[in-house]
């Protein structure tokens, strides 16, 4: 028999000389008891394998010994010392059906060397090629043989986007690759630098950074000049979107999102421009605005006045149907709801009482008046969405009717000092008839009536509540007829966007505005018509209200030209009072708040939020770099600094145990 034959059930047991080479079937190679490797090879090297011995066959035959029983004679079998995961990779291949079980297989005798020893040698001993080698050498096949990703991946075992991954990283400038063999470079740094193909831009990068610097700061030094794929403008428009318009997008390939860039960020801000003035446009013609367009911030839309929806007027009959529909609707879905899957003619009947509904139009709706005088503006919000603003009315479209005291004053009919002469009353006695009192007796009169409406409303804590709230609700939702109120309370509603710009769109800023509009919505659109509103209302409703007015009225900004310490001590007494907790609405970033504080001071957050280790791993880099590494290590972990922190309760802990609130109306 020679050493190229194939050795058989049917062929009687040959005996084979040390170093033969010889052609076995697959099915008598058997693993070895005495291989050194005992933690199984991973799924993925096997896949690589199987996918090499598909494409090239076995490159380097198995070394095996002779299996032999209890008595020393050979069964006809072999055990692998060396080459076990290339067995195991053409088992996978048996049972895809690549290939026959009996796929003839070359392997090498080893009759003289310890098995366990020689396996222990081969997986010491040998050491894997560079990964700069690997890189380059996937490089070469793409160029020289033209294999794509996909080819390459399935002659290797490994995945197209690893693949691409590999072919990014061999077409680096050849000084990342050099410092990358010399060690003076990490994995992590040379994918960073590879985010992007230009070499020049990796050879100008690589002279400015040092041996330190860290990835991400390496990553943004070669996308400075574009935007992030998560870049709210990006989100808006849509990546594919822009890519449709000819903007080129940099991917990057070393991320688990895949995300990228935007490098043509005039093309960008063109589009944003473009939608967002279609998407206000489209809203004026739909609904019937007077006029549309967009801005570039809340503050823009806080300058205007504004008019809310009012309550769209139903007949009986109307009103009765829609009644009738939507108790229909909660009976369905109250009957099916232990049911996994709606009935056919149940999900049919919600559709349809859905459009019957949906045709009655919105219960709340801006008057036609109002359209014809205010018109709606269009931002782009934090998270990447259309904000609408309705209902902001421009000076000189404001409403025109002067409220009472200016007709008066037009009319010479004002009380007080500045009275002219001819409205003086004169002498009671001189004529005998009926003419006006005195402005002296007017004065004495009606303070003996407002001592006696205070005694009334001290006593009547429903009309003391209503008249709160009138007077609130007047200066918080009608600017400039705050004085329809005998009440002398003074609320001043001041803008925090010039402050802070995007603080309206914040969280916070959100729930805020959503909050004016639902009770504008409830609210007349003539202030002269606001008593009668609020009077019938519940002392919930009338809370409620109040609360929303008294918040928006808040000013507790540490303003260098605004002295009131004793104002910004009670709001720190009123935070605690409430509880409020700024993480969920604020967050320490890079832009917000770690580039604008000294390093001393990036470093004292970090220490607090997670510990002085890793403060100290930031601490030698430049101030850029360490703010963009602190946002890093502090996102999602609820850091904030001690001028937004809240204070706890003083006795908490006790009212707990007792049963008692600290504060109870915080709670109500």
């Amino acid at each position: 028999m020679t050493a190229q034959s194939i050795e058989t059930a049917a062929t009687p047991v040959a005996v084979h000389a040390h170093g033969a080479e010889i052609t076995v079937p697959l099915n008598t190679l058997k693993a070895s008891p005495r291989n050194a490797r005992k933690v199984k090879h991973s799924a993925s090297a096997i896949e690589a394998l199987a996918a090499s011995i598909k494409a090239k066959g076995v490159l380097q035959p198995p070394v095996v010994e002779v299996e032999r029983d209890g008595e020393g004679a050979a069964t006809g079998g072999f055990l692998v010392t060396i080459g076990e995961g290339r067995r195991q990779a053409l088992r996978l291949l048996v049972k895809r059906k690549a290939i026959k079980r009996t796929h003839p297989v070359r392997v090498i005798v080893d009759a003289q060397n310890d098995a366990h020893e020689i396996s222990l040698d081969e997986n010491i001993t040998r050491e894997a090629m560079h990964p700069a080698d690997q890189f380059e050498a996937f490089k070469r096949l793409a160029d020289e043989k033209g294999y794509g990703p996909e080819e390459i991946g399935a002659r290797f075992g490994v995945s197209a986007h690893v693949v691409r991954q590999r072919l990014r990283l061999g077409a680096a400038a050849p000084e990342l690759m050099a410092a990358y063999r010399e060690g003076t470079l990490a994995l992590d740094q040379l994918t960073a630098f590879c985010v992007s193909e230009d070499q020049d831009r990796q050879r100008q990068v690589l002279e400015q950074a040092g041996p330190h610097t860290p990835a991400y700061a390496i990553r943004r030094a070669m996308t400075e000049a574009k935007v992030r794929a998560d870049d709210r403008r990006a989100v808006f428009i849509g990546v594919e979107a822009y890519a449709e318009a000819g903007g080129p997008v940099l991917r990057d390939l070393f991320t688990e999102d895949g995300g990228g860039w935007l490098e043509d960020v005039a093309l960008l801000d063109r589009l944003v421009a473009e939608k967002l003035a279609g998407l206000a446009e489209e809203a004026r013609a739909r609904e019937g605005w007077k006029w549309a367009e967009v801005g570039s911030d809340y503050a823009e839309a806080a300058a205007f006045g504004r008019v809310y929806p009012v309550e769209i007027a139903r007949s009986e009959a109307d009103a009765a149907e829609i009644t009738a529909l939507a108790e229909e609707y909660d009976r369905l879905v109250s009957e099916t709801d232990a049911a996994e899957t709606l009935p056919p003619e149940v999900d049919a009947r919600l559709e349809e009482i859905d459009r019957a509904l949906q045709a009655f139009g919105p219960d709340f709706d801006y008057a036609p008046e109002a359209k014809a005088r205010a018109g709606v503006m269009v931002l782009l919000g934090y998270d990447g969405l259309a904000r609408f603003e309705r209902g902001l009315v421009r000076a000189e479209d404001a409403a025109n009717e002067p409220p009472p005291w200016e007709e008066r004053e037009a009319a010479g009919e004002e009380d007080g000092a500045d009275t002219p002469a001819a409205a003086v009353a004169p002498d009671p006695d001189e004529d005998g008839g009926l003419s006006p009192l005195s402005d002296r007796l007017v004065m004495d009169l009606t303070a003996h009536r407002t001592m006696g409406l205070r005694d009334a409303v001290q006593a009547d804590v429903g009309a003391a509540l209503l008249t709160v709230v009138h007077a609130m609700t007047l200066q918080a939702f009608y600017p400039g007829y705050g004085l329809w109120t005998p009440l002398q309370l003074r609320l001043t509603v001041t803008g925090l966007e010039r402050m802070a710009p995007g603080v309206s769109d914040a969280p916070a800023g959100r729930r805020v505005a959503d909050r004016l509009e639902a009770w504008g919505a409830r609210l007349p659109e003539k202030a002269e018509d606001l008593w009668a509103v609020l009077a019938p209302m519940g002392r919930a409703d009338l809370l409620d209200l109040m609360a929303v007015c008294a918040g928006v009225g808040l000013y507790a900004v540490r303003d260098p030209h605004d002295r009131r310490p004793g104002a910004l001590a009670q709001a720190e007494t009123l935070a605690t009072a409430v509880g409020l907790d700024m993480t969920g609405t604020w967050s320490a970033t890079a832009a917000g708040y770690f580039s604008r504080v000294s390093k001393a001071r990036v470093l004292e957050a970090v220490t607090e939020a997670v510990g002085a280790e890793e403060a100290g791993r930031i601490a030698g880099m430049k101030k850029a770099d360490m703010a963009e590494a602190a946002e890093r290590l502090l996102v999602g972990g609820g850091w904030l600094p001690p001028i937004l922190r809240t204070a706890a309760v003083e006795g908490a802990e006790d009212a707990a145990v007792s049963g008692d609130e600290a504060y109870p109306f915080a709670a109500e």
